[in-house]
């Protein structure tokens, strides 16, 4: 409860205080930022799923209402959200964002009504990119607001534990992933960059939108053996963060190698 009400007020300060109030109304927002606002709705669900449905079998639920409750608590969060931009004039409801959110509950709940545990999982990277500062009404002005405003500098991955689908008794690292990540760069609006962007000398600047896609290896904290049940939690809450670690990136037709 206090989760859900923090964070419902935070997002009320950071996306819909600047916008009045209107009628319910739809948007539809499918070609904006690349698609990567609808990961940020798929990520939301699946890990809020995820985290609930740890916290119900911690607390002795059963399995059928792990699954219910626990799985289906992010659809139920994020759909609370939907209708929120439903009634702000600056959004809209969207059943772009509806269908993702359904798509993160899918994930997590399938893979826990099929294997029990998380074998492929959603994570999230953050870096401060350079195209806030020239729109930081829609992009953020602080580090905390970027983080959910400025696309450019999100990366969505596909962390994928190998171990678990190999034979118990393999020497492969069970805490070792390979993850597969999706971002884009150059956008300084939602569907193009039909903006003018002048720096204080009079130049004039201009943007490439691109999309980026990533190859990387990566840690599952959850399967670090402890007997610590501080650094399980610890380790439950964390593993939403792909660590930075060197990465192969397709952009533009080129194949380029990052140190971070």
């Amino acid at each position: 409860i206090a989760l859900t009400s923090g964070s419902l007020i935070y997002l009320n300060q950071a996306w819909y205080q600047e916008y009045n109030t209107s009628k319910f109304h739809e948007l539809n927002d499918n070609d904006e930022w690349f698609q990567l606002d609808k990961c940020g709705h798929t990520f939301t669900t699946y890990q809020t799923g995820r985290l609930m449905m740890n916290a119900m079998d911690w607390a002795g639920y059963s399995k059928k209402n792990q699954l219910l409750i626990g799985g289906l608590s992010g659809l139920a969060y994020m759909s609370a959200i939907e209708v929120m931009d439903g009634y702000s004039e600056g959004w809209g409801f969207s059943w772009g964002d509806m269908g993702a959110n359904a798509l993160g509950s899918g994930l997590a709940i399938g893979q826990k009504a099929l294997w029990n545990e998380q074998r492929i999982q959603l994570k999230f990277s953050f870096y401060q990119s350079n195209y806030a500062k020239y729109r930081t009404n829609l992009l953020g002005e602080s580090f905390g607001s970027q983080i959910l405003k400025d696309y450019n500098g999100q990366i969505y991955w596909l962390s994928i534990n190998p171990s678990t689908f190999m034979k118990k008794e393999t020497k492969f690292p069970k805490w070792l992933n390979v993850a597969f990540g999706y971002g884009a760069n150059g956008m300084i609006g939602a569907r193009d960059n039909n903006f003018l962007i002048q720096d204080a000398d009079g130049t004039i600047r201009t943007f490439n939108r691109y999309r980026q896609g990533y190859f990387s290896l990566d840690v599952d904290f959850t399967r670090i053996k402890t007997k610590s049940r501080f650094l399980k939690s610890v380790f439950t809450c964390i593993n939403i963060i792909k660590i930075p670690f060197p990465n192969f990136e397709v952009s533009e037709g080129k194949l380029k190698f990052n140190y971070y």
